[in-house]
């Protein structure tokens, strides 16, 4: 039987982490890793080696911007799909962050919160082409 894929999740939000794992593992058949900032985030990139990220961006600690910018920036780390979820565009008012700089990153795919979870799923089948 071949390997499941691993997907990490990096979401400041536990419950939505929650929701998108269970959604991946059941559906997708995926194992599913969950980190709460983007420096633990770094930390399970380093211990668990994912095929992909979904990685929110307004987070405490360290934003998604900034934890993309150093997984591209590493040879060890830089193959690896990076889909930014954010709700970014949503709390421009409020918030320093822009679309914008989501778009100057590196990542491989930018999507909008909120998102039907069938849209995470897709997106991720797509960049793992499954």
């Amino acid at each position: 039987m071949a390997a499941k894929s691993k997907v990490l999740i990096v979401d400041d939000d536990s419950d939505y982490g929650e929701a998108i794992k269970l959604l991946l593992e059941k559906k997708g058949g995926y194992e599913v890793a969950l980190a709460y900032d983007g420096n633990e985030g770094i930390e399970k990139v380093k211990s668990e080696r994912p095929d992909i990220i979904v990685l929110d961006v307004m987070m405490p600690v360290k934003d998604g911007y900034t934890m993309c910018a150093e997984l591209k920036a590493d040879e060890k780390y830089r193959d690896i799909p990076v889909i930014l979820l954010t709700a970014v565009a949503s709390h421009i008012a409020e918030t320093p962050y822009t679309p914008r700089m989501g778009m100057e990153t590196e990542a491989e795919d930018y999507i909008d919160k909120p998102v039907e979870p069938k849209v995470i799923l897709e997106r991720i089948d797509k960049l793992l082409k499954k």
